[in-house]
């Protein structure tokens, strides 16, 4: 896309494309990393009886610094880490607006973010968007870090913000909690680690959150789209130091999550238990998905997240293609000759096995 020139555009945005997956509507959607399970009657009802509530106090201002919201939050977080309050929490329309928020804060002009791709393609556009200087680091091939040459990048270029995923997308890798520890301790500004899809990681792997009460810095970010099967609320939060939460409330727009999104929030974390009980089955339906694609023959990432990222393709657009063709929606993202499939239900994953031999016997 070219942005025509009468329109008064910044110059770096011109040649820009907006980001977003391919919406194609085919019978088997497995893109964009949703939770194939929906809420429940249950759930749904207690949700809906919430936005009704909410609804009648329409006319007046949503509590501004969702405080109902952020408690239950914390009380959910206290089940990881136990002590988490409300005032080391915050919360915003997805993890997109917080990490916005972060880069707002804590980036900016003359300012430096970093990371080591490859890794969630948002965040340079977060950077942009803040007029913050990107810098990118590279992954080992396994797809970990390698921390010796991500202190030495760290050391260079003194960031004002490094950017870790645990679980990487699109990879799935984990981190390492020796070398979060490592980068903590090396950076001289804000480490967020992106737990996006925490909830999805194998037995005994750490989460960041244990790291907060050593390292007043750190920020550990989270999102309900993924366990919570609650994309479609929009709602992302993050951990970290009380003066962390409050320099993110200089920067958030008024009011800036609805009364309804609160609602939806708070209504959903009531049903935590059964929301997240389909996250056993999906982290079984992921291993079981590595298993049937190495045994077929390719390379596969180790994943912690609910999805799988595979290879390798001569031409992974053409693969892609002819799977969009058999009904099934992949996405193609991340380095070159890979495709990352979200877990979907057993019978979506046995419609993508069976499409992609198709497509690779032909």
């Amino acid at each position: 896309m070219s942005a025509p020139a009468w329109l008064p555009l910044r110059p770096e945005l011109r040649e820009e494309e907006p980001y977003g997956a391919p919406q194609i509507d085919v019978p088997v959607r497995l893109n964009t990393n949703e939770n194939p399970y929906g809420p429940s009657e249950a759930v749904a009802a207690d949700v809906a009886e919430s936005v009704r509530a909410a609804a009648l106090g329409l006319n007046r201002y949503p509590d501004r610094e969702a405080t109902t919201l952020r408690e239950a939050l914390a009380g959910y977080l206290s089940r990881e880490v136990p002590g988490l309050d409300a005032s080391r929490v915050w919360a915003a329309n997805g993890s997109n607006e917080v990490m916005q928020q972060i880069l707002q804060a804590f980036g900016g002009p003359g300012r430096t973010a970093l990371s080591f791709a490859p890794t969630y393609s948002m965040y340079p556009e977060y950077a942009r968007n803040t007029h913050t200087r990107w810098v990118t680091g590279r992954r080992r091939d396994d797809f970990g870090i390698d921390v010796d040459t991500a202190l030495e990048l760290i050391a260079a270029e003194q960031p004002d913000v490094v950017f870790l995923t645990s679980p990487n997308n699109p990879t799935g890798t984990a981190l390492d909690p020796e070398h979060t520890r490592a980068v903590l301790d090396a950076a001289p500004g804000m480490v967020v680690v992106d737990e996006a899809y925490a909830e999805f990681r194998r037995a005994g792997t750490p989460t960041a959150l244990e790291l907060l009460d050593g390292h007043p810095r750190l920020v550990v970010t989270r999102t309900m789209s993924k366990a919570f099967a609650l994309a479609g609320g929009r709602l992302g939060y993050l951990a970290a130091h009380p003066d962390v939460v409050d320099a993110l409330r200089i920067v958030r727009l008024p009011y800036h999550l609805s009364a309804v999104t609160q609602a939806t929030a708070v209504a959903a974390l009531r049903h935590t238990d059964e929301l997240l009980a389909q996250v056993d089955a999906l982290r079984a339906e992921r291993d079981r998905t590595a298993e049937r694609l190495r045994g077929a023959g390719f390379t596969v990432a180790d994943s912690d997240a609910n999805f799988v990222l595979f290879g390798m393709f001569d031409d992974r657009h053409a693969t892609w293609q002819a799977l969009v063709d058999r009904g099934v929606l992949v996405r193609e993202t991340g380095p070159l000759g890979w495709l990352r499939v979200s877990i979907g239900t057993p019978e979506e994953m046995d419609a993508f096995h069976t499409a992609l031999t198709e497509v690779t016997d032909v």
